[in-house]
């Protein structure tokens, strides 16, 4: 057994993830060591976990196996709290490491709904960003169509395994994508069919893949939700479409334009929030408002007109505590939230404050570092 293959074999043991596996490594010395150390070891199903056997079925369908002991595998999930230990991709495994953005929303779109997440898409293709999406029925289809009518790159994150595909109606989609040049990939052992467990995991792959995600859709309760807050924690730009308030709807990406997303019309708006040269603008925390624009075309202010938040302002214990662990050289928000053990969330809010104050500066690649 090699480190790779034991990262193969760690994937298939459920409740098992990147954080687990550093640790009892740590311990043994290497993940072969700390997988022969294991006792007990069960699959999702309750056996043996047959990961020579998961490698073997793998080539037979011609489907990439990239783990976090890869090259390969995607720059912006290694830095995310807790990256996949292994994915299975058809198609282009470097279509995942793309720069791009995620459209996402309800599997009942209203016609404004599906049109414009399909036009935003086929605008992000032309910008040549990636489209990241479900795969689901609804906007995530709307969206993969759009960036494919683009001749843009496109990859659907499934919630279940790739031979158990949901939904059955997407089916052919998966197969354009792939032969686009895209990829359909999955975090999940061959077999495990998708569950209420399975897609909040999954949404986390879709967020964490992205430099920003746009809520196009969604009613409030909605997964939609759930993956526009973990892009948060993860330190990703929150957009979300404005829609009619009488429309059921509309109502999730309503709440989340009041708790502090930016609010987007054009490809231009996520071409602007997300940053130039593929940078990761600073995302904006819940529960603040975000800066209104103006509603009819005109030339753009200057960047020095926005009026700026004094530096003298006094800094908070947990803003001290941030700026303790900044330094010239740079870190990902990720890194910053565990060595002062507080939530991503609240981290990624405190650093936009910081950087308000002019005491930290974001960097491209989601990092952060002294001002």
């Amino acid at each position: 057994m090699t480190e790779r293959e034991a990262y193969i074999a760690f994937n298939l043991l459920p409740d098992m993830g990147a954080v687990s596996v550093a640790r009892l490594t740590a311990v043994h010395g290497s993940a072969v060591a700390a997988w022969e150390a294991l006792p007990d070891k069960q699959d999702w199903q309750g056996k043996p976990p047959a990961w020579e056997r998961e490698i073997e079925r793998a080539e037979k369908m011609h489907v990439t196996l990239v783990t976090l002991q890869d090259e390969t595998y995607p720059a912006a999930l290694r830095d995310i709290a807790s990256p996949p230990l292994a994915l299975y991709v058809v198609g282009t495994p470097m279509a995942l490491n793309h720069p791009g953005v995620a459209l996402v929303g309800t599997r009942r779109p209203t016609l404004y709904g599906s049109s414009t997440a399909e036009r935003f898409a086929l605008g992000l293709a032309h910008a040549g960003k990636a489209v990241f999406s479900g795969l689901a029925m609804g906007i995530d289809a709307a969206a993969h169509r759009g960036a494919l009518l683009g001749k843009g790159m496109t990859v659907g994150v499934l919630g279940g395994a790739l031979d158990k595909f949901y939904p059955k109606d997407n089916t052919k989609l998966a197969r354009e994508i792939v032969d686009a040049g895209g990829a359909v990939v999955s975090e999940f052992p061959f077999g495990r069919p998708p569950d209420s467990q399975t897609f909040p995991q999954r949404n986390r792959v879709v967020s964490g893949l992205s430099q920003g995600v746009v809520a196009v859709e969604a009613p409030l309760k909605s997964g939609t939700l759930i993956t526009c807050r973990l892009a948060l924690e993860q330190g990703r730009v929150v957009m979300a479409v404005p829609g009619r308030i009488d429309c059921a709807n509309a109502r999730g990406c309503l709440h989340l334009v009041r708790e502090g997303a930016t609010l987007v019309t054009s490809v231009e708006d996520i071409l602007e929030a997300v940053g130039p040269f593929g940078a990761v603008s600073a995302p904006v925390p819940m529960g603040r408002k975000a800066t209104p624009k103006p509603s009819a075309p005109q030339p753009k202010p200057p960047r020095e007109t926005r009026r700026p938040v004094a530096p003298e302002l006094v800094i908070s214990a947990d803003e001290a505590k941030v700026l303790g662990v900044l330094d010239r050289a740079g870190q990902t928000i990720d890194a910053v939230a565990r060595a002062v053990d507080l939530p991503a969330g609240k981290v990624s809010a405190l650093l936009v404050q910081l950087r308000l104050k002019r005491r930290a500066r974001f960097l491209p690649g989601n990092r952060v570092c002294l001002a």
